[in-house]
């Protein structure tokens, strides 16, 4: 079971930072790498991407991809925190927005916005990350980022309670998302609960949970997905036995003149996934290779 290599498809329950339950997923699956694809919070549930062995490699191509999340709105109050961990304020002499309110502003929330990163947060700042800054009452300017919310519709409301489903580019934080849309509505409203649905090509349909893990750790490594589906959205270039070969040994085979325009995923002879490469200058070029052991062209 050591030597597993693939994807883990993790349900995280509440109260485990995304590190805490990597740990406990690593030693159920006596797993020598591993690796999450995208930082849930602690009060946050839902699913955990786990790469395993030589899947580590290719990480960071989900944590680049788009997320989906059920997202739990308290309004007419603020949290210091954004989300239920912080000092809870109630907004005094707010108006309850009405349904048609709520509509509006979620108009307005969809497509190419901008947000102010959370003090809150994982970024780095000088080599610190910001939330042990804020812990230590240290606040910093930080610069607005640009965000795609691809989707954004209301499940419920009622009247103090909105539970919406977002579907957003990477580094959208939704807590900023439901502290902004209080402010435009004018009444403050913070994070109750949190929930990601899907990841990239990933849905939360089917994931395991950490009792199931730490339960049946054999027979989950058993099914782990292939470490090829964490780049099941690039486009797909079959290689011939010797340019498949070459590129596994550092060499850069000539390319298809078709070939497309940044990265693709490329297979060997029988479908054996050999990695990520870039066609440049008439040539493949290995961007992140399997293990020559790993693969068989």
């Amino acid at each position: 079971m050591s030597g597993a290599d693939g994807v883990l498809l993790l349900d995280k329950p509440p109260g485990y930072s995304s590190t805490q339950a990597l740990a406990r997923v690593k030693r159920a699956l006596a797993a020598r790498r591993a690796g999450h694809t995208g930082t849930l919070d602690p009060f946050a549930t839902g699913l955990l991407p786990i790469a395993l062995g030589e899947a580590t490699k290719f990480s960071r191509f989900l944590i680049d991809s788009d997320k989906a999340y059920v997202a739990t709105i308290r309004l007419g109050f603020t949290s210091s925190t954004g989300d239920i961990e912080g000092v809870i304020t109630e907004v005094e002499d707010s108006r309850s927005p009405t349904l048609a309110d709520v509509n509006g502003v979620i108009a307005e929330f969809r497509g190419a916005i901008t947000q102010v990163p959370p003090m809150h947060s994982a970024l780095r700042v000088g080599g610190q990350r910001l939330y042990d800054l804020a812990r230590a009452g240290v606040e910093l300017p930080r610069e607005p980022r640009a965000v795609v919310i691809k989707a954004l519709e209301i499940l419920e409301f009622s009247g103090e309670m909105l539970l919406i489903s977002v579907k957003c580019s990477k580094g959208t934080y939704i807590r900023v998302l439901a502290e902004d849309m209080g402010k435009r509505l004018g009444c403050g409203g913070y994070l109750v609960a949190l929930r990601r649905t899907a990841s990239g090509p990933f849905s939360i349909d089917g994931a395991a949970t950490l009792d199931d893990v730490q339960a049946r750790g054999a027979d989950v490594a058993a099914k782990l997905l292939p470490v090829e589906a964490l780049v099941s959205e690039l486009p797909r270039v079959e290689l011939s036995r010797d340019a498949a070969r070459s590129l596994l040994h550092g060499q850069r085979p000539a390319a298809m003149p078709d070939a497309l325009p940044g990265e693709s995923a490329v297979y060997g002879p029988g479908g054996h996934f050999l990695g990520v490469a870039r066609a440049e200058g008439g040539r493949w070029l290995a961007v992140r290779m399997m293990g020559a052991a790993a693969v068989a062209p």
